[in-house]
């Protein structure tokens, strides 16, 4: 019976830490001015997509901002909100995963990783030559 208990206990216990490992879902950057929903793309990838700005206009034009900044020419008029810019989080630890990050703030792509510290609350870090990181909080959304 202790043996039971104690297999009870540790499933319990697995199961809320895989829950709260779960990187699936809406998360706000850490300034506030930027929504992603993370999902999963190809088996056990991740990507994420952008779903809201708070200012999603351009103060100039009145239109819908968007990719002006990439490098493709072709890419530049596409808007950002629905634009992916996670692409293909492999796991690559506990609660940790390592793919592709595009910031449209400046047109590039970075190495990343995004790592799930609890429920509400994901590490994300984009990195030129793995050795310049820049690292952001990014907290759960509805």
């Amino acid at each position: 019976m202790r043996a039971l208990n104690t297999a009870a206990i540790a499933f319990c216990f697995l199961t809320s830490a895989a829950l709260a490992a779960n990187p699936e879902g809406n998360w706000l950057s850490e300034d506030g001015g930027t929504k992603v929903r993370i999902s999963t793309c190809g088996g056990n990838k991740l990507c994420a997509t952008l779903v809201w700005l708070d200012h999603p206009t351009d103060p100039a034009t009145g239109r819908p901002k968007t990719d002006r900044l990439n490098p493709d020419p072709a890419k530049r008029s596409r808007p950002l909100i629905g634009l992916q810019v996670v692409n293909a989080l492999a796991p690559s630890g506990p609660n940790t995963w390592s793919g592709r990050i595009y910031n449209a703030d400046d047109g590039r792509t970075y190495k990343a990783h995004l790592k799930v510290e609890s429920d509400g609350v994901a590490k994300v870090q984009g990195c030129v030559l793995a050795v310049l990181c820049k690292t952001h909080t990014w907290t759960r959304a509805n």
